[in-house]
Formats: structure tokens, sequence, C-alpha cells
């Protein structure tokens, strides 16, 4: 088994995740899919964590699933895609839609090649920093299969509906630029990485419980019903007035803005 296939550091309330497996351009093995998983649920334990950066090693983001790997074995392929009910999330879906599932605001620095399965990881951040030189793809329909990792939970938030039934039929390989016209990422950048910092010092200095609120009422609310998202809203502003982070956030505003924030509170 592959050692620090991906990696976790810490700093400053940030966390910075890197996919490894650069001989691979960071491909998808079931290690990895397990690995995502895991670290995707310890940061969710992490209140002291403000903010999530996303990136591949050695300049790639994901060249998509390990095909190779993967199929080697029947079990494994058998575990991505298990599920209790239909509508649960397997393995293979968490690790996309888990990004968007985490109370913490995540981006993504997409180098290189982010294809297939890289780009439904990607897909569940809620932004997607690019360097101009990266190549984006919804691979799957090339190989004769549905793209089932479930991206689309993030694709139908950002993109039309017929952009994003051409990426997804024909598999198109497109440049960076072309990606931004199409809402697929949010920036294009020389500097990914900077950028993406930069983005998550800001994300940092609010206060971590209105974030959480905001990125679950935005992810669930967006295309939701207008009973639902009253009823989200007024729930999460509750929840916020009966914490002291709302408090912090005033006294940051009005008088000191050195004050630490508390941790985020659990249960979004």
């Amino acid at each position: 088994m592959e050692r620090n296939i991906v990696k976790v550091t810490i700093e400053d309330s940030i966390a910075f995740v890197e996919l490894n497996r650069p001989d691979k351009f960071n491909a998808l093995n079931f290690e990895m899919f397990k690995a995502i998983d895991k670290t995707i649920k310890k940061l969710a334990k992490q209140r002291g964590v403000a903010a999530v950066i996303l990136s591949g090693s050695n300049a790639n983001f994901c060249s998509g699933i390990d095909i190779k790997a993967v199929s080697k074995s029947p079990m494994q392929m058998i575990k991505l895609l298990f599920k209790w009910l239909p509508g649960n999330a397997n393995l293979a879906q968490r690790v996309s839609i888990g990004w968007q599932r985490l109370p913490i605001p995540v981006i993504a620095v997409i180098e290189g090649v982010c294809y297939g399965g890289g780009t439904q990881i990607a897909l569940g951040a809620d932004f997607r920093i690019a360097a101009p030189d990266a190549k984006l793809s919804i691979m799957e329909a090339r190989w004769g299969l549905v793209p089932d990792m479930a991206g689309l939970a993030g694709l139908r938030q950002i993109m039309d509906k017929d952009k994003a039934m051409r990426l997804s039929l024909l598999a198109e390989v497109i440049e960076a630029n072309e990606a931004k016209e199409h809402g697929l990422v949010t920036d294009v950048v020389a500097d990914p990485h900077a950028h993406a910092l930069n983005l998550a010092k800001q994300i940092a200095n609010m206060s971590p419980d209105a974030n959480a609120a905001i990125k679950l009422s935005i992810n669930y609310s967006w295309s939701g019903s207008v009973r639902r998202l009253l009823s989200r809203e007024s729930l999460s502003q509750v929840k916020i007035l009966l914490g002291k982070n709302w408090r912090i956030a005033g006294v940051r505003q009005t008088k000191n803005p050195e004050k630490q924030y508390k941790p985020r509170q659990s249960g979004w």
C-alpha cells in the first residue's frame, strides 16, 4: 500500500490536502479513494479548521481513475460502488460530494490534468482555481460509462444544462479559460496556489459558524424548494445566535479586529 497517498497539513486554521501519486498524475486507485474519504471525515471533526485547499502533487490535479489498478480486484470494484440504499453515497461518490457536505469552505487548485474522476472531485469543492495551462474533462463517456461520482451535484449549480450535457456526452478536453467561460472553474490565474491561499485567509477571517451556515444554505437550497430554504435559513440563524461567534464578529468589526473566534459549532 502506498504511503502518504493523501497528504494533510494544517497551518493557521487552513488545511492543505494534497493528492499524492505523482508518478500516476495522481490517478485514483482504491487506496486513494479510501484516503480521501477518511480525510474528509477527519476534517469534519476539526472544528478549528476554517478553510481547505485541495490540490494535486507535481503540478497535476488528478488524471481520473486508475482503471488498471482498480480493475485488478473485483472486490475493490464492489467496495467502491456498494451502498445500502440507492440514495446513499457510495465510496466513489463520497470523494466528491463529501467535500460539498463538509461544513468548511473548500478551494480546489487545478493544475495540469483534471480528467474524469479528478473533475468529479473538483466539482465537490466550493471554488476551483485553475492555472492557465490546466486541462479539464468529464471523460467517463469516452470509456462508455456514465459519470457516477456525484460531481453532477455541483455541476448543476454552476453550469448551463446544455453545456454540461455537451461536455458529458462528448468527453471533450477543454482549456482552463474555456472552462471559466462555462462556469466550470471560478478563476484562472498564473499562481493558483497563492490565489487560493489569499481566498482561504479571507474566509478564515470570517465567523466559522456563519461560513458553515452559508455553505449549507447555498448548497442545499440552491435548487430546493422555497419552503425548505426559508426553514433552513431560520434554523441556521437561531443556532448562530445561540453561539458566541456572531458576537465576536461584532467585536472584530467595531473594537478589536484581532479577537479570536471560538471553534466552529458542531452539528452543521
